[in-house]
């Protein structure tokens, strides 16, 4: 392998081909302006986006290249969002864990890998630093690999190493990972943070997502003892808990003494704690999200978040009506996987109104609204008006309990919904 421009590299890339772009925080940036750059000379060339957090829109989604690239997108992403909104794309419904055997089996066939990768270590490994999930398995089906070579992006161990020799073109870079502010919970957020974290016992094993809520969840833990970490998306929320040895994976099944996950998205103290890290494995997200793996470890936690509610516990997460705004992730996959474990519990955490002032539990999902993780499935949802415990319940007595979580303001007419929709049943419900 040697080193050469990115304008070089790209013109592996032919027409009618399949790009994989890596995701997480590593978009490789450099490279994608690149092929963007072609677009006048390349035509029908299918991108696969995965999660990702983007600095910018994506190059390549310019209206004079629509034909030149066709994005399918496996997550919808920030840096892509507006062009599927427009109808320039399209997203492939499909759990996270289960993408990995498409690009396997040939289902989605991977012609090109571009992937953003740290420098070498002395045996000429690369990692792909914050972003194992998909990208290992689409740098393995791949025909062509290229990659930029980036001093900024941290070596992790695990699945996420390829050498030097498999790589067919490379560019050394300097391009620092986009960073994901910490965020600050809000006081609701603390509220329903509390009432999750109260539920959870020493000796569990986190699955937690992004964002305040989880943020205030993991606060809340300070003063727990021998927390593990199997989980798809690692933060800065989890630092401090690992740094106090709060999170010491001692209890853990799967890989004991170690902490999982198959991405991370946070900040450069993030991305610094990963580097060369053996305590610390990014994997294969078909390995992490596996929901038999997951059951393995006991008292599993697995706490998600959502869009929308309904009164019988459907939860959409992916869409607002008909416009789809991220994917189906990995919430399945844990949701499934924690409550299989011994002692697991799964909680969906939302505040009880958007910031509209609209309500997150309704009668009914809001028409062609997509639902992610079905009502056999849910066991908790949680806002900051407490908890609504839904394992074992009937439609009726779930519609009970979610209506004591709901917004004061909507709770005359979500019992008039829930009436007319199971009459006596649920005016028998105390």
């Amino acid at each position: 392998m040697t080193y050469t421009t990115a304008a070089e590299a790209v013109k592996l890339i032919r027409s009618g081909d399949s790009v994989y772009i890596q995701g997480s925080t590593s978009i490789p940036e450099t490279l994608v302006r690149a092929m963007a750059d072609r677009g006048a000379e390349l035509h029908d060339v299918t991108v696969y986006s995965a999660f990702a957090v983007g600095a910018h829109d994506a190059p390549y989604c310019r209206p004079e290249y629509r034909d030149s690239f066709r994005v399918n997108s496996l997550f919808v992403a920030n840096n892509i969002r507006r062009w599927l909104a427009d109808g320039y794309g399209q997203t492939i419904p499909a759990f996270l864990g289960e993408i990995p055997m498409l690009f396997r089996d040939g289902t989605l066939p991977v012609d090109v890998a571009i992937l953003n990768c740290s420098l070498p270590d002395a045996d000429g490994y690369c990692s792909f630093g914050v972003s194992a999930d998909l990208a290992v398995s689409a740098a393995e089906r791949a025909r062509i690999v290229i990659a930029q070579i980036n001093k900024a992006m941290p070596y992790s161990y695990g699945d996420a190493l390829i050498h030097l020799s498999k790589i067919d073109a490379a560019v050394e870079v300097d391009d620092p990972l986009v960073e994901v502010p910490t965020a600050a919970p809000s006081e609701i957020d603390t509220r329903i943070g509390n009432y999750i974290a109260e539920l959870i016992p020493d000796g569990a094993t986190l699955q937690i997502g992004v964002g305040g809520i989880p943020n205030a969840v993991l606060a809340a833990l300070a003063d727990h003892k021998h927390l593990g970490l199997h989980t798809e998306a690692m933060t800065d929320g989890v630092l401090p808990l690992l740094e106090r040895g709060v999170i010491d994976n001692s209890r853990k099944t799967v890989l004991p003494g170690v902490s999982v996950a198959s991405l991370a998205l946070g900040s450069r103290r993030l991305y610094d704690y990963m580097d060369y890290r053996k305590d610390l494995l990014l994997k294969d997200v078909a390995w992490t999200n596996d929901p038999f793996r997951i059951r393995q470890n006991p008292k599993v936690m697995a706490i998600n978040s959502a869009v929308e509610v309904d009164l019988t516990g459907q939860v959409c997460a992916d869409s607002v009506g008909t416009r789809i705004i991220s994917g189906v992730g990995g919430q399945h996959d844990f949701m499934y996987g924690g409550a299989l474990s011994e002692g697991g519990k799964t909680f969906i955490a939302i505040p009880s109104t958007t910031p509209k002032g609209e309500s997150k539990i309704k009668a009914l999902l809001s028409p062609g609204a997509g639902v992610v993780t079905t009502r056999h499935m849910v066991q908790h949802v949680v806002t900051e008006y407490g908890v609504a415990q839904l394992r074992g319940r009937n439609l009726a007595q779930r519609a009970r309990a979610l209506i004591a979580i709901a917004h004061p303001s909507v709770r005359e007419e979500l019992e008039r919904a829930a009436c007319e929709r199971f009459g006596y049943s649920f005016l028998h419900q105390k």
